[in-house]
């Protein structure tokens, strides 16, 4: 009997994803179960908590990872179905040593995945690598446990107990677009002064409505129809795992999540002078501006919910987030990032403000800038254009970070190219003082591709 073998593509930087039944399986599953088990007794540890999103594939995959499990030894507390979040609240709370969640976030229906912590950190990267070359044919002699544990109760109060009622009252459309927020979501709403509506409040792991991904403008559509149309104060969506957030204010317009975490970051250093605010490198360059401004320690940094995690922990920082709406509180929460939280957060600095989101977006420092622009590309080769496009600068001598990817600052704004590590593209983003500056860059970025054969 010999050692399982991953599809290499599977193994992500931040966590494992593929298509099931092309290159995730159900062996896939067992084998990690028994891989992580092992690692896991080799470290003297054996309580796993386990949880899985709303997809139709998860109940398989999570049967087949728990089996993996049980034959090395470990205890397992499976919590069910429920965002992400949802069991790093359970790795924080129920005495485990590690969590496993079977996801595949904002990926499409036919994606899954599992995103691993052990103990306070995130498992990932070069854990992973390590973790795919274990044996697990050896035999344990000793069988794990299964418990279930339903701790949505308990979640739900801790997301609710930093909320802060006030005299203003808003009105509110969700959309948990038919995600593993749903369930939640509803019973939350309960907590929260103010009127809510709801939309696509089911889990549904087929996404009838709209694929779960808020950064997309198309799949914020129909919550932007409704948010005008009722008169609502803002929309709030949230991706497939309920670990990113998407945000319109009353115009329909997005709040991106540079612009969303700026929002945060002015609240969180109100409290804390001089906190440290971390953003990745897609972020505009009047988030650090702004957060420097308010007294804060603003630091850049790789792109990646785990790379995020790991940066927060290393410098004690008390906020962070990512373009892609993955906001992480570790100002009096736990650090990891959880959108459900980070809306209560949100819903406190508006109930606060006497002004509108609107207005308070409209006086947001006026740079001119792209959203995140996806330019397909195959896995094997985008980390060598990535790399031949950041030789090509250094010989020219351009004023090129290499952080993550190659973000080039020019005297009028900056452009960055960068590989994705959970999908086979490219990410652009170009950002300016000017319009006029802004097509420049992004002629800049398209001359760059277009020597390698892709199109912005």
């Amino acid at each position: 009997m010999t050692a399982h073998i991953f599809n290499p593509a599977i193994l992500r930087e931040y966590d494992i994803r593929g298509e099931v039944g092309k290159t995730l399986f159900k062996e896939d599953a067992i084998a990690l179960g028994k891989k992580f088990g092992i690692i896991l007794r080799r470290l003297g540890k054996n309580k796993v908590c386990v949880g899985r999103d709303g997809r139709l594939t998860s109940p398989v995959l999570t049967e087949a990872l728990i089996h993996g499990l049980l034959s090395t030894g470990i205890h397992i507390t499976d919590v069910g179905v429920g965002p992400t979040p949802m069991i790093y609240y359970g790795l924080k709370t129920l005495g485990v040593d590690a969590s496993i969640m079977v996801t595949g976030s904002h990926n499409p229906s036919q994606d899954n995945g599992f995103k691993i912590s052990l103990q306070n950190r995130p498992y990932f990267g070069a854990d992973l690598k390590e973790m795919a070359g274990i044996d697990e044919t050896q035999e344990c002699a000793e069988q794990g446990t299964l418990h279930s544990q339903d701790i949505t109760d308990d979640y739900i109060r801790r997301l609710i107990q930093d909320y802060e009622p006030s005299a203003r009252h808003l009105k509110i459309v969700w959309d948990a677009g038919n995600g593993s927020t749903a369930d939640i979501l509803k019973r939350l709403v309960k907590g929260i002064q103010g009127e809510h509506i709801l939309l696509n409040d089911t889990i549904d792991g087929t996404f009838p409505a709209h694929h779960p991904d808020p950064t997309v403008l198309k799949n914020l559509e129909q919550m932007i129809e409704t948010v005008k149309k009722t008169n609502a104060d803002v929309g709030i969506a949230f991706d497939g795992d309920g670990d990113r957030i998407g945000i319109v204010d009353s115009r329909g317009e997005v709040l991106w999540g540079d612009q969303l975490l700026l929002l945060l970051a002015r609240d969180v250093i109100r409290e804390n002078p001089g906190a440290t605010i971390i953003a990745d490198v897609k972020s505009s360059q009047g988030l650090f501006e702004g957060i420097s401004q308010v007294g804060g320690n603003a630091l850049m940094a790789r792109t990646g919910h785990s790379l995020i995690k790991a940066k927060m922990m290393e410098v004690g920082a008390l906020l962070a987030g990512e373009m892609s709406g993955h906001i992480f509180f570790a100002d009096k929460y736990f650090g990891y990032d959880d959108a459900l939280y980070s809306a209560i957060r949100f819903i406190n600095i508006l109930q606060r403000s006497p002004h509108s989101l609107a207005d308070i977006v409209l006086a947001l420092p006026p740079y001119y800038n792209t959203p995140e622009i996806r330019i397909d590309c195959a896995d094997a080769q985008k980390f060598k254009v990535i790399e031949a496009i950041h030789q090509q600068l250094i010989s020219q001598e351009a004023p090129v970070s290499a952080i993550d990817g190659v973000r080039v600052t020019r005297p009028d704004g900056w452009w960055l190219l960068r590989a994705s590590n959970t999908q086979p593209a490219l990410v652009a983003r170009c950002e300016a003082s000017s319009l006029e500056a802004l097509e420049i860059l992004k002629q800049e970025v398209s001359s760059w591709l277009e020597m390698h054969g892709l199109k912005l």
